[in-house]
């Protein structure tokens, strides 16, 4: 975006944010929002497709569905006689979907004799005037350009007073441990926490070693907001920089805030909050009354077990920078994993997809935007993740506010390859997270697999072990992972040497995550 592109952008926030201040979502009003939208999920799609779709000549959906045949009052109909999610299955098997590379502009779409060039912007809300533009997370590649509204916050914050309100967490003392822009989690959760009239108390910035600088555009734009809220008598936290290594700075303050207040929440990424977890053992601290809600990746039985052993509570949230919330944490869960998905602004159906490179297959999801404020427009849209969707009955708060569908298991479907064969690691993420730690001391962020190509242009996997930790045999390790293998796969790797071991701190992303399978460009090592 340009310079005046910029400019413009920040005088539109400086216009708009004074209402969305001066309003507080109470716990009456979410209820009475979600349920209207719950109710009106079907005249809610028939508008953005008539709006954002046929109503925008060079929307990406609009040339599938005329490849399919289909118009508007074609896809009415369908909903009008079979209903939401029947339709957006039917248009899927037509061929009207974008999957997850076509989504990020990687690669053409190409269905049958149709063949587009796309760009990740050619996807975004022809509608939206954004107030402040961020970066999706990039986790598989570059992340791309997100253009936020603050309509769209408001929308959500409807549901987080739902899903705050579900686990006893409306008015407790809040910490932030996510980024600045062009990350969107930081401000964002800042912003909202404002919203709802819970204005979180401390905004950690976490780092990396080696991590690039904030560009001065962000800073600058960071620090507008901050100064503007404050001169319309909101005191938003000041972002103050709280390295990984420094973890112990934000539990003694947890600690002291639930001794004080009862409670407090800190959110952040899961293997953060593992750091978080472990820095309160070292410290001898008890983190009973806090709890730790993140996103961003999969919080990982290994990891959950490490925040429960310090005495913290765990819940984990589903969020999507384009799509916005999608899944929260069921307050009385089957699992670590067991979240309920927030339908009133998306729509989910689920199709068989191959895993690149292998004959796995998995039920991919595929979302829908339902939410005019959404920054991206979706139909039919790849996640690159997976999982589990059940309708159960579970009796929580978030049940009884319509939120009957769960969801289990989610993972991205990445993979790892090498040699013609595909590892997809869910049992492998135990080894990792589990297995190893049990076996040869640490915790889960000190083991991670890694895809790398050597110099002779040969898929390797790494197993990286942190220094730190004691280990008299290290071949043991990488035996440990052969033997979690199915025997064909094993032997296969065994004989090419394709599993080495080598002493080196776990890769985290550039958002501070830590996930147990680090995979890599083409021709980089980690």
């Amino acid at each position: 975006m340009s310079l005046l592109g910029d400019l413009c952008m920040y005088a539109r926030f400086s216009r708009a944010l004074p209402g969305f201040l001066r309003h507080t979502t109470t716990l009456e009003e979410a209820r009475a929002v979600v349920r209207r939208r719950l109710e009106g999920r079907d005249d809610a799609f028939l508008r953005l497709l008539e709006r954002g779709i046929f109503g925008y000549p060079r929307s990406p959906y609009l040339a599938l569905l005329r490849h399919a045949g289909c118009e508007f009052a074609d896809v009415r109909e369908m909903v009008r006689r079979r209903g939401l999610e029947k339709t957006l299955a039917a248009l899927r098997e037509a061929g009207v979907y974008v999957t997850f590379e076509e989504f990020k502009g990687r690669r053409p779409i190409v269905r049958g004799g149709l063949e587009l060039q796309v760009r990740a912007e050619d996807f975004n809300n022809p509608y939206l005037r954004p107030h402040y533009e961020a970066r999706s997370g990039g986790t598989t590649g570059p992340g791309t350009r997100v253009p936020i509204e603050l309509d769209q916050l408001a929308a959500r914050v409807h549901q987080r007073v739902l899903v705050y309100e579900a686990h006893g967490l409306l008015d407790a003392p809040t910490a932030i441990w996510r980024g600045l822009l062009p990350e969107v989690t930081g401000l964002s959760n800042v912003l909202q926490g404002a919203r709802m009239g819970n204005v979180p108390r401390k905004w950690y910035v976490p780092a990396t070693p080696g991590r690039v600088r904030q560009p001065i555009r962000y800073r600058l734009a960071t620090w507008h907001i901050l100064v503007l809220a404050r001169l319309l008598g909101v005191a938003l936290p000041s972002p103050e920089p709280l390295p990984l290594d420094r973890a112990a700075v934000l539990a003694r303050w947890a600690v002291a805030t639930a001794r004080k207040d009862g409670r407090c929440l800190i959110r952040c990424s899961p293997s953060a909050g593992v750091r978080l977890a472990l820095a309160a053992r070292e410290e001898g601290l008890d983190l009973s009354g806090v709890t730790i809600m993140g996103g961003g990746e999969p919080g990982t039985p290994g990891k959950v077990a490490q925040m429960l052993r310090a005495g913290a509570r765990w819940i984990p949230n589903y969020v999507m920078s384009e799509a916005g919330y999608i899944g929260a944490g069921c307050a009385r869960p089957a699992d670590e994993g067991d979240m309920h998905f927030l339908k009133d602004g998306l729509a989910l159906v689920q199709h068989p997809r191959t895993v690149p490179g292998s004959s796995i297959a998995v039920d991919a999801f595929y979302f829908t935007t339902l939410l005019p404020s959404a920054p991206k427009i979706m139909l039919n849209t790849e996640s690159d993740d997976y999982g589990v969707v059940e309708a159960r009955s579970c009796g929580c708060p978030l049940e009884a506010c319509g939120f009957t569908e769960h969801f289990r298991y989610v993972r991205s479907f990445g993979k790892l390859t090498g040699h013609g064969m595909t590892l997809v690691g869910t049992d492998l993420v135990r080894v990792l997270e589990e297995v190893l730690p049990a076996r040869f001391g640490g915790s889960p962020l000190d083991y991670q697999l890694a895809e790398v190509e050597d110099e002779t242009g040969f898929t390797r996997f790494e197993i990286l072990v942190d220094p730190k930790v004691p280990i008299a045999d290290e071949a043991r390790v990488a035996d440990v992972v052969l033997e979690s293998l199915a025997a064909g796969p094993r032997e296969l790797y065994r004989q090419a040497g394709t599993i080495r071991v080598r002493r080196a701190p776990p890769i985290w992303t550039p958002r501070t995550r830590l996930l147990p399978l680090h995979l890599t460009r083409r021709g980089r090592d980690p």
